[in-house]
């Protein structure tokens, strides 16, 4: 049996962001297999009074199930850390850093990845910017900086979309980025314990991988392995096990990444916290190297710890 065995185990969930419903889905799904797998677990929907919540239920140690702000930012890291209730996952910092995709592509870059071209913007200049201001011009990805699961997130391909495109994308957290757009197949990669389980090729039914593409059933096809070469499927392998030390991430990532067939990989991403529901990729990436969901969230647990 697991170290976590007879204690008392949060899987915290639900929460305050734009993913909110993704994350009550994930939840439910850890928190129904660590059951099986024999633990004591207890759902605890992450709100303003989660400390308090915590300390009612006994929480001894949390299983982090949330996406997006307050949860895959390092806030309720830090909050855990204060409590010293040992967590699953990247500690305050790598959450954090991973988070904001401005600074996560610092972080890539300085340690030898592949980063498309981009533009930073506050977020006050969104009804202003015009393709003049792109050096690589359109069309474009516009997506906010500080958000997860492509939410607010726009291909611009004609000059007059890209002002509505970046106020909409202004309403979330983070300043403005603007990407070049690169067409290429869309490959993520998913990391258990700083080692690649495999990388996964999605095929979305949307002109790229948008929130209903990653959440509809039917959304989006996926083959696993991704059908890309042996050395270009080694390379996008070591690529997310690169990102995922960089960041100093722990427990399970998934890396997205853009293969357009020469050169490294372009990366677009790591998620710290990424989602463990029917249609993700996680699950799927490791069901094809012999790991059951419920393996998966039982690796988790076992990692968990105070990073501080």
């Amino acid at each position: 049996m697991g170290k976590w065995t007879g204690k008392k185990v949060a899987v915290l969930y639900g929460g305050r962001s734009s993913e909110r419903e993704v994350s009550l889905n994930t939840g439910k799904g850890c928190a129904e297999a660590l059951r099986q797998r024999g633990y004591d677990v207890t759902l605890v929907d992450v709100d303003l009074e989660v400390a308090a919540r915590l300390r009612a239920v006994g929480a001894e140690v949390a299983f982090i199930a949330l996406h997006g702000r307050w949860g895959e930012d390092g806030a309720i890291q830090g909050l855990l850390e204060s409590m010293g209730i040992p967590y699953t996952g990247s500690g305050v910092l790598a959450s954090a850093a991973g988070m904001d995709k401005v600074f996560s592509k610092l972080v890539f870059r300085d340690a030898g990845l592949r980063v498309i071209e981009y533009r930073v913007f506050p977020r006050e200049q969104a009804g202003r910017v015009t393709p003049a201001d792109l050096p690589f011009g359109l069309p474009a990805v516009v997506k906010p900086a500080g958000e997860g699961s492509s939410v607010g997130v726009h291909l611009v391909r004609e000059p007059e979309a890209l002002a509505a495109a970046c106020r909409d994308a202004a309403r979330y957290q983070g300043d403005l980025l603007v990407e070049r757009y690169v067409r290429g197949m869309e490959v993520d990669v998913a990391i258990l314990d700083g080692q690649a389980l495999g990388a996964i090729e999605i095929v979305p039914m949307h002109e790229f991988y948008d929130y209903e593409s990653k959440y509809s059933v039917g959304g989006s096809r996926h083959y696993f392995p991704a059908r890309l070469p042996e050395d270009r499927y080694r390379q996008v392998c070591q690529a997310a096990e690169r990102a995922h030390a960089a960041l100093g991430c722990s427990g399970v990532t998934r890396t997205d990444f853009i293969d357009i067939g020469e050169g490294q990989p372009y990366i677009l991403e790591v998620n710290t916290l990424p989602g463990m529901t029917a249609t993700s990729l996680v699950p799927d990436i490791a069901a094809g190297v012999g790991l059951s969901y419920a393996d998966v969230c039982e690796r988790l647990l076992e990692g968990a710890a105070l990073k501080a």
